[in-house]
């Protein structure tokens, strides 16, 4: 029987009255409450100065980290081995600063992909040849590329690449077009990526290469008047939505305030991120024999993340549709954040050599909920358009013309599957 104390008779009582967001903004005090002070303040000042969402900073950062970390650490639990790589999309409207959070986040590795573009040029008229296929370019974030070049840039910088859209909606909208090869080929790389399949590209004509281990990560925003998009066209149906980390917006500062984040605050953020980034830099010289790095969990973390596992698959098996799917990348997920959490700890000071603590895996798990809970904010709003404005008949006119399956619509509907085949033959 459980311990049941005053106080935490209160908090489920408190639990049980409030809707989604409120759970979702309550998750993200206590999670920004327990970052360490190198991130926490600088997405606290963004929100006092500058009005940005905190929950739009909390995902940009994370991305900045675990696309800093990529290949370099690793945690091997329960006989899976993970990397900290995630996607992220943050939701919201026009003029909601989604693009500010993202500038101020990923500064410090544009300022490293800055020096190394020079560096880059430098080299390029020392050698005197523009096209001189043995001059490397580093680079860590992509902004603007085919998948080709995608593919290329990842093989020539093989711990990890940032993949940075503004706007999400046209990767999105070339993925869902079954005559795009481009966008189906960005899928699928997105979809082995998540788990760090491998890439061997064999052509005639030009070079062939091959990525042993790929470690995409992905930002970038969308409109919420699009989110019905991303479920669309084949991204539901091959799991490529259960792996987006969604960020709704859930916090509003309508007090203009004089001041700026402090150059204090801006200056321990980026000392942070680049301590990570020379890990994965030093890592990737030729002459360095390791390559990567375990993290040590201590029994009793270990212990905390096996029983919330085992807890999520009983949850999953009482799961609505859509969320069922989901709770069984969260099982994965854990796994990333934690990697992510770690190394944010320990980042002032460069003490990667610690454990894996206890309150490392509680912090994981909180924020593992908090983008569930994210997501069921996302499913919730989309469905209540559907059921409001559309008829079933209507949803597989649209799936039928989306090339999308009979199970996709079961799953938006909640109708049973022979229900919606039946339908299915008379539209």
């Amino acid at each position: 029987m459980k311990d049941y104390t005053k106080e935490k008779i209160q908090a489920e009582l408190d639990n049980l009255s409030m809707n989604n967001s409120e759970k979702a903004i309550d998750k993200l005090d206590n999670i920004i409450s327990k970052i360490p002070s190198e991130y926490s303040k600088i997405i606290n000042e963004s929100f006092l100065y500058k009005r940005i969402p905190k929950e739009y900073m909390l995902s940009s950062i994370f991305f900045t980290v675990c696309t800093s970390i990529g290949l370099t650490f690793y945690l091997d639990a329960f006989g899976y081995k993970n990397y900290p790589n995630l996607y992220f999309t943050i939701v919201g409207s026009r003029g909601d600063a989604k693009s500010e959070a993202i500038k101020i986040a990923t500064r410090p590795i544009k300022e490293i992909d800055d020096e190394d573009y020079d560096n880059y040029k430098k080299e390029l008229k020392i050698n005197q040849f523009e096209d001189d296929k043995s001059t490397k370019r580093k680079q860590i974030l992509i902004q603007n590329a085919t998948i080709e070049s995608a593919h290329k840039i990842h093989s020539e910088n093989p711990n990890s690449v940032g993949i940075l859209i503004d706007e999400l909606f046209a990767l999105i909208d070339k993925m869902g077009n079954s005559n795009s090869r481009d966008g189906i080929a960005w899928r699928n790389f997105l979809l082995e990526g998540y788990t760090n399949g491998y890439v061997d590209i064999s052509r005639k004509t030009t070079e062939s290469f091959r990525i042993n281990e790929t470690c995409p990560t992905l930002l970038g925003g969308l409109q919420h008047q699009l989110v019905s998009s991303l479920f669309a066209n084949g991204n539901l149906e091959s799991g490529f939505v259960d792996r987006v980390l969604f960020t709704p917006k859930l916090t509003h500062n309508e007090v203009l305030m004089k001041g700026e984040i402090s150059n204090e605050s801006k200056l321990n953020y980026s000392k942070s991120i680049k301590k990570i980034l020379d890990y994965k830099r030093q890592s990737e010289k030729v002459d360095e024999t390791k390559k990567q790095f375990k993290i040590v969990i201590s029994k009793e973390a270990e212990d905390i993340l096996f029983n919330y596992l085992q807890d999520l698959i009983k949850r999953q098996m009482n799961a609505k549709p859509i969320i069922k799917e989901y709770m069984s990348k969260m099982q994965i997920s854990i796994h990333k954040i934690c990697i992510i959490i770690f190394m944010m700890r320990h980042s002032k000071n460069s003490t990667f050599a610690s454990s894996l603590v206890e309150k490392d895996i509680e912090l994981a798990i909180e924020i593992n909920e908090f983008y569930c809970l994210n997501f069921q904010i996302i499913v919730e709003q989309n469905i209540k358009v559907q059921n409001n404005y559309a008829t079933v008949e209507q949803i597989i006119k649209t799936a039928k013309k989306n090339n999308a399956q009979q199970s996709a619509v079961a799953e938006i509907t909640g109708l049973n599957k022979s229900s919606i085949s039946r339908k299915w033959s008379k539209v």
